[in-house]
């Protein structure tokens, strides 16, 4: 399948959106947000981005360099979709302002959207430096169900957060709960599709010891 390319003009793009996490693994949910987003957002570029070491959460459990293959096969075809690799690059913990910041540079022009889950903006006052995210970006929420708390609705409360509420079907998908299927010896490629779960399976991921 050709890989749909980022839209591009003679003064750059007008609308970056950045779409980060752990993505251990990828899996459909993660598409199905990056599909809408792209096309919701009407993005020229959406940035998806494995993250490095992140500081809210234990470490992952698959290497860098798997997560971004990973990602790669898992958001193939996703329309104006470029996976990058800059915070498995980053030395020390990765925080998503230092991304943005670096997308605000490479794009001076443009508009810059933050592509969270309605579970990650229910803790979006404990992000580091969540002020400055705000002054920067609109953040786009897409809604998960069981979530423990209404994340948008925390999200907007908070002052100076510009939110755009993304329509996406529910999907109960969490890496989670992959990973224990796996460690398990369940099937999972209706969740991951046929190649991530081939990529798990030839590199023995998330398989207990």
């Amino acid at each position: 399948m050709r890989k749909s390319a980022p839209r591009a003009s003679a003064t750059g793009p007008r609308r970056v959106g950045l779409f980060g996490g752990a993505f251990d693994p990828p899996h459909r949910a993660h598409r199905a947000l990056a599909i809408a987003a792209a096309r919701q957002l009407d993005l020229d570029v959406l940035y998806i981005v494995p993250t490095g070491e992140a500081w809210h959460r234990p470490q992952v459990l698959a290497p860098g360099d798997q997560r971004f293959a990973m990602s790669r096969l898992a958001f193939s075809g996703v329309p104006r979709s470029l996976v990058d690799g800059r915070e498995l690059r980053r030395h020390g913990p990765s925080y998503s302002i230092d991304t943005l910041r670096e997308l605000q540079a490479e794009h001076p022009r443009a508009s810059l959207f933050l592509v969270i889950g309605e579970d990650q903006a229910a803790g979006f006052a404990r992000w580091h430096a969540w002020q400055d995210i705000a002054a920067m970006a609109t953040v786009a929420v897409a809604g998960r169900p069981g979530a423990a708390e209404d994340g948008l609705a925390l999200l907007r409360a908070l002052p100076g957060v510009r939110v755009h509420a993304l329509d996406l079907p529910a999907m109960p998908e969490s890496a989670t709960d992959i990973r224990t299927s796996l460690a398990a010896g369940q099937e999972v490629t209706p969740l991951v599709g046929a190649a991530v779960a081939s990529y798990i399976e030839q590199h023995h991921l998330y398989r207990t010891p």
